[in-house]
């Protein structure tokens, strides 16, 4: 919990409360477990998948076509509402929530990812890091106390603390140390930066795959006041391999932490399940939405191209069952017309379905979990994830 000046922190509610309704069982068949996230603007159900608003919306859908696609919680970027059209202007229009008009949850990220990231547009040092706007080559500066005052300003009920990712692969071990060291001072700022009341405030776990490194700051920032805990440097270029054995190393020493668990960027649901898996609760990626533009359609066991000629004449729906916009109106022909004449229409659609494939996909695991089949059924659930695995199984209501 973030202090308050002339509060005390014990007299204050937290702005983020975690319950878990139904624990991992005992024989530790699995980490999975169910929970509630209760924030300023609603209830999130985890396991749960976030849609990203990068620029405050959800790529081709609006506020009303978010909440069909059964989405609680979006995340929206910080770096990017930095650029344009700017913090200070979203807050003298009433904030993120009313500037979107979205009246759920928000959580923005920190900036730290597409700030480290811009290879020569940008220098790190241990105050902080300066670049130049993809936009128009102007130079910026972000700190850990910058990112926090920008994202108090935004007004998202969930904020994140500023912190320098590598590639966990590809990087020197030297080279994630030095991150890692650079993230667990940056938290501390964060945290003394942060004020607001109604916010809470996630840090991040760093040390790519190394696994002393990532126990190492597993256990620093679980010795910190924050509400959530993220767990960052992966969904990157490691195998899924090298990410499980990560997520274990963190997990494991989390077993006793009350707080929520976020892995940042994974999107695939095959990913996704295993992550759950291994004790995972929150999860962002512009993954399902970003495929569904370029004409990718997930459906139990496969993914479809709709640019390809077989479905120029299919008068079936995408999913035969699926209750998204799209596949309760429109046929598969329908939609391959929009993407080959390239109708801003196709865009929308398509991304209905995804997140809705998504959000009913992370919906079958939690009611798995809340009937006490989820072990038995993850041969099941690995089959509708897998675009290679069957497509029997149906989404049943939570």
């Amino acid at each position: 919990m973030t202090a308050v000046p002339g509060e005390s922190p014990a007299l204050r509610a937290s702005p983020a409360q975690y319950e878990v309704d139904v624990p991992p069982p005992a024989d530790g068949s699995t980490h999975a477990r169910v929970g509630r996230l209760t924030l300023p603007h609603g209830v999130v159900e985890t396991p749960q998948f976030m849609p990203v608003g990068t620029n405050a919306t959800v790529k081709a859908l609006s506020p009303d076509d978010i909440r069909e696609v059964g989405a609680s919680i979006i995340l929206a970027n910080t770096y990017h509402l930095y650029l344009r059209p700017g913090h200070e202007r979203i807050a003298r229009l009433g904030g993120l929530h009313n500037f979107m008009a979205w009246d759920g949850p928000l959580l923005t990220d920190s900036g730290g990812f597409q700030v480290v990231s811009m290879g020569e547009l940008r220098k790190i040092d241990d105050d902080g890091v300066t670049f130049q706007s993809h936009l128009d080559g102007s130079y910026h500066r972000f700190t850990p106390e910058h990112s926090i005052a920008v994202q108090e300003a935004l007004g998202a009920d969930i904020a994140v603390a500023f912190d320098q990712p590598v590639p966990p692969a590809s990087s020197t071990r030297e080279a994630v140390a030095e991150a890692t060291a650079r993230t667990h001072r940056w938290a501390e700022r964060s945290l003394a930066a942060h004020t607001r009341p109604d916010q809470a405030l996630f840090g991040i776990i760093q040390g790519g795959l190394d696994p002393e490194l990532r126990a190492e700051s597993t256990r620093f920032m679980t010795n910190l006041p924050f509400e959530g805990i993220c767990i960052g440097g992966l969904a990157g270029d490691e195998t899924p391999a090298q990410r499980a054995a990560a997520l274990d190393v963190a997990v494991g020493l989390l077993q006793d932490d009350p707080r929520p668990r976020y892995l940042m960027g994974l999107g695939s649901p095959a990913d996704l399940l295993e992550a759950v898996d291994r004790g995972v609760d929150l999860f962002d990626s512009v993954l399902p939405a970003r495929v569904a533009r370029n004409g990718q359609l997930w459906i139990p066991g496969a993914h479809l191209n709709m640019r390809n000629a077989q479905f120029v004449e299919d008068p079936r729906p995408v999913q035969e069952g699926c209750r998204c916009l799209l596949c309760r109106t429109f046929s598969r022909a329908y939609l391959a017309h929009l993407f080959r004449t390239q109708e801003l229409l196709a865009y929308r659609l398509a991304t209905c379905h995804n997140l809705t494939f998504t959000l009913d996909f992370m919906s079958e695991i939690r009611s798995a979990l809340r009937s006490g089949t989820f072990t038995a059924r993850l041969p099941e659930l690995r089959a509708w994830a897998s675009p290679s695995g069957s497509s029997a199984l149906p989404v049943q209501p939570e």
